[in-house]
């Protein structure tokens, strides 16, 4: 008698009870096993392999010992899979499907030991299509029921379990705060309340070496440690949870536990999120706004975004690599980020230059003229460099091709399409196809910034004053002011403030700089690389009014 090899699958949908010694796996296996036994007559004959899910869904197929048993299945170890009931094979009519074709392909059958029936015949699949139909139906009300559930249990404020967000820890059906990181929750609503962009958040908190709290999961698992990313930071501040409220499905109801943050506060942190992106988009498009977006590489060849931020009134605008716009800085140390303003006036001037020069033009680009033609041309020439001083966005990026950084030079790709249509040139065919202009400048790199400067160190852009730098000078003597009447200590002064007393302290130190550092502020006068991020780092100012003047001013 041939032997016919039997396989024994069990599953069961949840994990409550398989902790036992013996549990709803080892149930229908026992009576699967008994079954086979029962045909040993027919040369049943049992598989040592256990093949068991517990705790998993007869909804998917995505379980590791289903894939065993049909890869098994497939090498010809099998001939009959037996299981207890259908559905802990499959509860989907799609998934049986797609089973029988696979038993069908190995050659192999399958017996429900508690719903007789004969899958070799079409009564026998229509009876086994109709429980399948009738298991795919309780799973979809189950699942309806549960969603149902959910709901009501959300319109009264429950907390309907998976992790916490940071600031609570699970109570129940509820959520308990824990004051710790509650304070860490208050203080990026309050950072970002004061900086007003997300990434300054960001950056923030990496420069105060502020990471996410370690926490536990309930299996005891740890979790946390790493820097904010700005989409966590975007996830903390509109998460109405911390408002005391729950969300679902685009309703907020009144939650059952404590508001970390006061509603109102909140609404103003909604509307200054809201409030940035709309007034981005509605101002000036990025393009429009950023004449070198699209045309900035670095050394690697990787593009340079257009982005902007602001403080206060203050826009501010930078080319900056893609890993930070999307990144954080701990995650980004390789990428750059140049002020627009320098880069454009480099870029802008190198230009210019060329054009004024109609000669050097005509050099560079090999173009040759009548003398009755070059009259006109040195005209257009000077109208185009007048055009470029007076309306640099909408006049340079046509003119260009790509613009390449490198570590101690940039590279200006012109574009003979656009210097012809510029220039009117109508002996286009003369014009050189490439036209590359090289930068003696290098960069200079102070944190993630990078400034432009030529190579005796002055920087592209001279003489103007940073008006961050001058209004943070301002308020270290004014926070100097208060602490030396005594009126607050730093402490009090710091929380009355909004920032933390290390930070506090690093700016009034600035109320000490020496009058001549002071006037080389106002003058634009500092030394490459020397910003507030320089200026607020320990060491920096020293305490000699000579030898500050010689370690900041040029």
């Amino acid at each position: 008698m041939t032997p016919v090899r039997c396989a024994i699958y069990t599953r069961k949908s949840s994990d409550e009870g398989l902790e036992q010694g013996f549990n709803s796996l080892d149930a229908q296996r026992e009576a699967c096993a008994a079954y086979v036994m029962s045909q040993a007559s027919e040369g049943w004959e049992l598989c040592p392999e256990h093949y068991d899910d517990g705790g998993i869904s007869g909804g998917t197929l995505e379980r590791p010992a289903l894939k065993q048993l049909l890869a098994d299945m497939a090498a010809g170890k099998i001939d009959i899979i037996v299981v207890y009931k259908v559905d802990r094979l499959t509860r989907s009519l799609l998934d049986f499907a797609k089973l029988v074709e696979a038993l069908d392909k190995a050659g192999t059958s399958f017996v429900s030991i508690t719903q007789s029936f004969n899958t070799a015949t079409s009564m026998g699949r229509l009876t086994l299509n109709m429980l399948l139909s009738f298991a795919q139906f309780e799973r979809e009300v189950t699942a309806e029921r549960i969603r149902d559930k959910i709901a009501a249990s959300k319109a009264k404020g429950m907390w309907m379990g998976g992790i916490p967000p940071l600031g609570y820890e699970p109570d129940g059906r509820s959520l308990k705060i824990v004051e710790d990181h509650a304070a860490l929750i208050r203080d990026i609503h309050a950072r970002y309340r004061k900086l007003g962009a997300v990434r300054l958040v960001a950056d923030q908190l990496v420069d105060e070496a502020i990471r996410k709290p370690l926490r536990n999961t309930a299996a005891g698992k740890t979790y946390g440690g790493g820097w904010f990313s700005r989409g966590q930071l975007y996830a903390i501040l509109r998460n109405p949870i911390y408002a005391g409220y729950i969300a679902h499905h685009g309703k907020l109801h009144r939650g059952a536990h404590k508001a970390i943050i006061a509603r109102e506060e909140w609404d103003k942190v909604q509307k200054q999120l809201d409030g940035n992106g709309n007034g981005k988009q509605a101002r000036t498009p990025r393009a429009a706004s950023a004449p070198l977006a699209g045309l900035l590489v670095d050394e690697a060849g990787e593009p340079l975004v257009a982005t902007h931020t602001r403080k206060g009134r203050q826009r501010y605008t930078y080319y900056v690599s893609k890993v930070l716009q999307h990144g954080t800085r701990d995650a980004a140390d390789s990428g750059m980020r140049i002020p627009a303003r320098e880069i454009e006036d480099l870029v802008t001037g190198e230009l210019t230059r060329l054009i004024e020069d109609p000669i050097r033009f005509c050099e560079r680009t090999r173009l040759k003229f009548d003398p009755d033609a070059f009259a006109p041309f040195v005209t257009r020439t000077k109208a185009l460099a007048e055009k470029l001083g007076r309306s640099r966005t909408s006049t340079l990026r046509p003119l260009l091709s790509q613009v390449r950084i490198l570590p101690r030079s940039v590279e200006i790709a012109l574009s003979a399409k656009g210097l012809r249509a510029a220039l009117d040139l109508p002996d286009a065919e003369d014009l050189a196809v490439s036209l590359t202009l090289t930068c003696n400048v290098r960069l200079t790199r102070t944190g993630r910034a990078v400034r432009l400067v030529h190579d005796n160190g002055v920087p592209i852009r001279t003489g103007e004053p940073d008006p961050a730098l001058l209004r943070l000078l301002m308020r270290a003597r004014e926070w100097w002011a208060m602490l030396a009447e005594g009126e607050f200590d730093v402490t009090t002064l710091a929380r009355r403030e909004g920032v933390n007393d290390s930070y506090l302290c690093r700016v009034v130190r600035l109320a000490f700089l020496s009058p001549q550092v002071v006037d080389g502020i106002v003058a634009g006068k500092l030394k490459p690389g020397i910003d507030i991020t320089a200026l607020l780092k320990a060491g920096t100012i020293q305490g000699d009014w000579v030898e500050q003047g010689q370690a900041l001013l040029r």
